[in-house]
Formats: C-alpha cells, sequence, structure tokens
C-alpha cells in the first residue's frame, strides 16, 4: 500500500498530516540510518499512529512517555540495525528517553493538596507552549512532575515561577529515572441510566439536563478514547475514557445490575 492510498483512508485533515508526517519518518529512518522521533502523542494519535505502522509492517518502533503506563507518548523509529540493541527498563536506555526531561513542581505548605491536574497545565499553557511539548503530568499531595520534551526545559524552568500560582513553589529539573511515578487515582461514582448513549450518561455524571448535556456535545467538548464525539446517540462500552472539557475525565466502568424500572446501574470512575 503506497502513501497516498494509506492518506486516503482519513478523512479529517489533521489526521492525514499525521500519518503523511509518520510515513515520511519511517523511510527517513530506513535510508539514512537515523532514529525519528515525534513529539508526544496523546491516545488518539497513538491509535493512529498503530494503525499506519500495522499497515506498513514496520516492527522498529517504540511509543514511550517516560514511564511505562504513560498516556502521553513519544514515536521512536529506529534502523533495523540499532533496535536489538534497546535494553529494558526503557528509562534506562541512553537511545530513548533522553529527548524529555522532568519539571518537578514542589508547592510550599499552605498550597499542598490544592492543586489539580488542570492546574499545572493550564500554567504551562499560559506560558504559550503547545500541547504536543509536554507529556503526562503526575500530580502527588506535595506539588507535580511535569514531563516535557527537552527543548522546552529552560524556557519552562526560568518562566513558571513568575505565574502568581507557582510564585513560591520550588521548581527544578530531573531526569526520567528521577520520576516520581504518582499511581492513578479514580473516585467512584454510580450512575442510572436505560442505556449507554453518549448524552444520558454525560446528564447523570453532570448531574445536569438532558439538554445541558447535548450543548455540551454539539460544542465538540466530549472526547471518546481521545475522539471528538458529536453525536448525541454515540453508545460507549465498558472500558471507554470519557472527556469532557471543563468537566474532567471519567472511565466507564463495570454494568452492575438493573433496577425494577429497567435502568442499569453503572459504575463510573472520575479522575482525580
Amino acid at each position: 500500500m503506497n502513501k497516498q492510498e494509506l492518506l486516503k483512508q482519513y478523512g479529517k485533515e489533521e489526521d492525514r498530516i499525521l500519518v503523511a508526517k509518520i510515513l515520511d519518518k519511517i523511510q527517513f529512518a530506513k535510508q539514512k540510518n537515523q532514529i525519528q522521533i515525534t513529539s508526544f502523542l496523546d491516545g488518539y494519535e497513538q491509535r493512529i499512529v498503530q494503525k499506519v505502522l500495522q499497515q506498513v509492517a514496520c516492527k522498529t518502533a517504540i511509543l514511550y512517555g517516560g514511564y511505562e503506563e504513560a498516556e502521553r507518548k513519544m514515536l521512536y523509529l529506529f534502523p533495523e540495525k540499532l533496535i536489538g540493541l534497546l535494553t529494558q527498563p526503557l528509562q534506562e536506555d541512553k537511545m530513548i528517553g533522553q529527548e524529555m526531561k522532568v519539571i518537578s513542581i514542589e508547592l510550599p505548605n499552605d498550597l499542598k493538596g490544592k492543586y489539580q491536574h488542570r492546574d499545572y497545565l493550564s500554567g504551562v499553557m499560559k506560558l504559550g507552549i503547545k500541547r504536543e511539548k509536554i507529556g503526562d503530568i503526575l500530580v502527588r499531595e506535595s506539588g507535580a512532575d511535569v514531563i516535557v520534551q527537552e527543548e522546552m526545559l529552560a524556557y519552562l524552568l526560568t518562566n513558571l515561577s513568575e505565574l502568581t500560582r507557582f510564585q513560591k513553589a520550588d521548581i527544578v529539573s530531573k531526569e526520567i529515572p528521577e520520576l516520581e511515578v504518582v499511581l492513578i487515582k479514580l473516585e467512584t461514582i454510580t450512575i442510572l441510566v436505560t442505556q449507554l448513549r453518549l448524552d444520558s450518561v454525560i446528564s447523570e455524571i453532570l448531574r445536569t439536563s438532558r439538554a445541558k448535556a447535548n450543548e455540551i456535545i454539539s460544542q465538540e467538548r466530549v472526547l471518546i478514547n481521545y475522539e471528538t464525539k458529536t453525536k448525541n446517540a454515540t453508545l460507549l462500552q465498558v472500558g471507554d475514557l470519557l472527556t469532557i472539557r471543563g468537566k474532567g475525565k471519567f472511565k466507564i466502568g463495570e454494568i452492575l445490575s438493573q433496577t425494577a424500572k429497567g435502568k442499569w446501574r453503572v459504575e463510573v470512575g472520575k479522575y482525580v
């Protein structure tokens, strides 16, 4: 399958741009015998990349985000002669992960436990940094570790302390092996729905009207497994990741039971 045939499979312009970029990097790595690397990819982009890699039978690629459970990852494309030299664990290998650094933010005592993921992300974005330059943000009680591309390190170290929210924080750089991995916390909530329609689930999760849920969907603020959805009747499945911009991220859990009135009791995990 040639490049143009592959590109025809994708309707969105941004998807075609991503696929074209990946195909070019695969070719460059093969011809020049040089490792090729992307910026950080979100879950939706990773799914596209994995499909492309399978279609072109590329077996010299690795997705890595600094630690095993990372959500945002960079794609590494290796020449065949180098892929066999990689060692485990990857964060200790000199051929991978060196393009990532960690910015560690330690909050003063009066702010500990008060900041969430969005507080750190919005702070970084205020400085004009593109989202693709930032990997996972691991939040803990005392602060957070922010994984960034190395090229952003100096700028962020200089400017983060200028933001009001971080003026009293201790901000230093660390290497990936020093990353403080934090277990993801999920707050469990239970909803009642007749079926796992997108508008019904959002209405129950946010404790709002169906009309308001539909408005949120029409505003393109809803993603399922990192892909924007605009159809109210889209059906969710157990295990799906539901992101509502401005409201948080949720994971559809088990269907627990059915009520006497025919509604399903569904467990939902809210990322905190």
